[in-house]
């Protein structure tokens, strides 16, 4: 049993997923991790050092995420279109150009999320931000009342873009 198996089984039992006898307690949590246990034998046989290691799993990570590993450039190849004068973004699912909206200036869907104050994190219409090209993908985290209006919540989601650029 490599390092990687005997750590995640380690982890299976800890996270509650195992019975006493070491069967899993749910078929599709074993399903998932059967699958884990494969992604790490790859992994582990690929030979990765302390410095390939976590650029390969980031890498593995963003694209398994189908997020985008470069900067979008805005240029006609990273846009499909979805219906008359609207388009998204094919190397990040979250931006979008539409004529009809913000000037047919590309923006962001998920550049603001927000949080209320039992940790719940949720997404709307205050969400969307003007982007530019180039652009690195990135979200804010706001914290909002329960009963925060939608004035304050774009007040507090401009802020809070406007402070990370």
């Amino acid at each position: 049993m490599s390092n990687y198996e005997s750590h995640a089984q380690r982890e299976f039992r800890a996270a509650g997923w195992l019975n006493e006898d070491g069967t899993f307690k749910d078929d599709m949590q074993k399903l998932i991790c059967e699958h884990v246990l494969e992604l790490l034998a790859v992994f582990d046989g690929a030979g990765h050092s302390g410095f390939s290691a976590p650029y390969a799993i980031n890498l593995f990570g963003k694209l398994a995420k189908f997020e985008p590993v470069a900067p979008l450039t805005g240029e006609d190849w990273e846009w499909n279109e979805m219906g008359p004068d609207a388009y998204q973004n094919n190397r990040c699912s979250h931006v979008f150009k539409q004529a009809d909206r913000f000037g047919g200036q590309p923006y962001d869907i998920n550049a603001v999320i927000f949080e209320d104050p039992n940790g719940s994190r949720f997404t709307g219409f205050h969400s969307m931000r003007v982007i530019q090209f180039p652009y690195a993908p990135r979200s804010v985290v706001v914290k909002v009342a329960e009963d925060a209006t939608d004035e304050q919540r774009e007040i507090l989601a401009a802020q809070a873009w406007a402070a990370a650029a």
